[in-house]
């Protein structure tokens, strides 16, 4: 069972604007992930039409990059650009959440966090992982220069030769490995329960990002597992062209929702959900219908 940490006296924690988090265990972990699954097989038409933008995404960035002959950026492209899965995942929270609370879960209700009082808070805590993400992109390629020089690769093989043959390369891989690991530190720890936070309880972004932080300092060894499954879960995505990732990410999203409700005290005092505009079904509903895949409860 988990315990409550909070470095605030009890009746500051039980405040709204300062939750109580608790300790989780690796179990946890586990058990977030097949509720995510669980989420995702219940509407696996709307998690897919709602991430297909982010391999479809990939395979532009990657040929952006083939095409201007900036090899070198393509790793710190694939792998930054996973600093802005969570902001991605926004819809996929609402729909755990409302299956969580046993409602129909559709298309339309992904959209709902468009009419969430903190969608300001959330584009905004989003703008803060941009620019982590062009920071680190900036970074990786001021290593490269510093190694290499100016020169570009003139073909794939010319660069591959390059990192993987000679000391700089050698070296290349380690400090831009080293450095993008710190950067993907600071984003889990920051973001970890953050967005959910904001959907859930309408916090502001310093309140989400305390949270975070908060909870990774409670549960060190958890987060830092759950850096390393979202890490593997993300190269194995995107290694078929990044077409993985129309799974993969929609996983990952429902269950970071799953975990941030094992780490952080439910409110009790939610505030009310927006209504839906529209009771009618949504033609992305289809493929599921059809299917008539079985909807299990979280």
């Amino acid at each position: 069972m988990a315990t409550t940490y909070s470095s605030a006296p009890s009746a500051l924690a039980a405040d709204d604007a300062v939750p109580a988090v608790h300790h989780i265990s690796l179990a946890d972990l586990g058990t977030a992930l097949r509720q995510g699954w669980d989420d995702f097989k219940a509407v696996p038409s709307h998690a897919v039409m709602l991430v297909l933008i982010y391999p479809v995404l990939g395979l532009l960035l990657a040929r952006l990059v083939h095409g201007y002959a900036v090899l070198p950026l393509l790793f710190p492209l694939a792998a930054g650009f996973a600093l802005l899965g969570p902001f991605a995942a926004l819809g996929l929270y609402e729909l755990s959440r409302r299956r969580e609370r046993g409602e129909q879960a559709s298309a339309s209700d992904a959209l709902a966090v468009l009419r969430s009082p903190s969608l300001g808070a959330m584009l905004g805590f989003g703008a803060i992982l941009l620019a982590l993400f062009l920071v680190w992109l900036a970074a990786a390629q001021a290593i490269y220069v510093a190694l290499f020089g100016y020169a570009p690769a003139t073909a794939i093989p010319d660069f591959a030769r390059r990192v993987l043959t000679t000391p700089e390369g050698w070296s290349l891989i380690l400090v831009g490995c080293g450095v993008g690991f710190l950067f993907a530190l600071a984003a889990l720890c920051l973001s970890v329960v953050a967005f959910p936070m904001m959907l859930d309880r309408h916090a502001g972004i310093g309140e989400a990002m305390a949270t975070s932080l908060r909870v990774a300092a409670a549960n060190p060894l958890p987060i830092a597992a759950w850096g390393a499954i979202v890490a593997v879960l993300l190269v194995v995505g995107s290694l078929p062209a990044f077409l993985g990732l129309a799974v993969v990410v929609p996983l990952l999203g429902h269950a970071t929702w799953h975990l941030y409700r094992k780490a952080v005290e439910p409110n009790p005092n939610p505030p009310s959900t927006p209504p839906s505009r529209s009771p009618k079904r949504s033609a992305a509903d289809f493929p599921a219908n059809l299917l008539q895949w079985k909807r299990r409860s979280a």
